[in-house]
């Protein structure tokens, strides 16, 4: 249980790396340049020790999908991106796929 915990930390901390990108405007902006790399480093680390129990298939999809999808619903909300049924229904079957990935029968 502890791994999927890691592997929760390792996705917030992605999304946080990809929020100081955009906040970094282009490396323009000194911390959320600097944060990205520490977030980003982080996230690696934490994706690492996950690794040690998850597979390492299920692990990225899990890490890179809920990413994802997380960036897209923030950047509906925070920062004010257009929505539109297809994009809604994209992150919609990305989160399924998740799900299907964790009831796959794989033995964790």
């Amino acid at each position: 249980m502890q791994y999927w915990l890691v592997l929760g930390l390792a996705i917030c901390l992605e999304v946080a790396g990809t929020i100081s990108m955009k906040f970094s405007q282009g490396f323009t902006r000194l911390l959320p340049s600097i944060l990205l790399f520490i977030f980003y480093g982080a996230s690696f680390t934490a994706l690492t020790v996950a690794l040690k129990r998850i597979d390492v298939g299920i692990a990225y999809a899990i890490w890179a999908g809920l990413g994802t999808a997380l960036i897209s619903i923030l950047g509906v909300f925070f920062f004010k991106e257009p929505v539109s049924i297809l994009k809604a229904v994209s992150v919609l079957l990305i989160i399924l796929g998740v799900i299907g990935l964790n009831m796959s029968g794989v033995q964790h």
